[in-house]
């Protein structure tokens, strides 16, 4: 009697690629008129991706459209056309409350001028972004020992927590904005000039804990600037202009 042919080895299946941490395709966005202060300008993206975990650079010139692309990675304007993703979710599908929530949950900001509450203390000015965000609220897990540990691995005082931000050195603002944007480790982190007012030195420490915190917390790091000189710290350097058109109509 013949031994029955054994049956043939199944191929493994194929691993799924992660989905980007951000997904732009096809945007096209025009600001309302005059009225508004920004004339006719409108912004073209045909496509650009950021991986999970990657850091970019984005390079440009004032008046590049450097500004209006982070509104619309950040929610704040939704596209006229096309698709702006993060993390799977395409928010010109959003309401503008919708955009606000997802935004509050899913991505760290640091703005260039700060944007910190002056009289409130740091731990508050830490701590705002999970008011509006129950998931990353969850996920920061005890807040006031959070706060700690982030203020720590910035290097701030020990009792930065209860000193109101106002009081503080312009570099110690800006490590409470790095802690305000890591807090509840959002998938995306999005920095607009954030090294602007710093000479060389003061910069290359910024970035080295922006860059250990960041990849700490598995967050995907999105860089705006003007120099070039801290591409070589990135995984990846894009200007603007090899990935967006601006346009303006008289």
């Amino acid at each position: 009697m013949s031994r029955p042919e054994p049956a043939p080895a199944l191929a493994p299946a194929p691993r799924a690629e992660p989905r980007p941490a951000l997904a732009l395709r096809d945007v096209a966005f025009a600001w309302p008129g005059a009225g508004r202060g920004r004339g006719g300008f409108g912004l073209r993206c045909p496509d650009f991706s950021l991986a999970q975990g990657e850091s970019v650079l984005l390079l440009g010139a004032s008046g590049s459209g450097k500004s209006t692309l982070l509104s619309l990675i950040c929610g704040i304007v939704a596209a006229d056309a096309g698709v702006v993703a993060v993390a799977g979710t395409d928010l010109r599908g959003l309401s503008a409350g919708a955009r606000d929530r997802f935004r509050a949950e899913r991505i760290g900001v640091i703005f260039q001028q700060f944007n910190l509450l002056p009289y409130a203390s740091v731990s508050d000015n830490i701590l705002l972004p999970l008011r509006f965000a129950p998931e990353r609220r969850a996920r920061a897990g005890e807040g006031a020992a959070e706060v700690r540990r982030l203020c720590a691995a910035l290097g701030l005082p020990a009792d930065a927590p209860e000193t109101p931000a106002g009081r503080l050195s312009v570099g110690q603002q800006q490590r409470v904005a790095v802690a305000r944007a890591l807090i509840g480790r959002p998938g995306l982190i999005v920095a607009d000039e954030p090294t602007s007012a710093l000479d060389a030195a003061a910069q290359d420490a910024f970035l080295g804990l922006l860059f250990g915190q960041a990849e700490d917390a598995g967050s995907s790091l999105l860089m705006v600037s003007h120099d070039p000189r801290l591409g070589e710290r990135f995984d990846r350097v894009v200007r603007i202009e090899d990935i967006a058109a601006a346009e303006r109509n008289p």
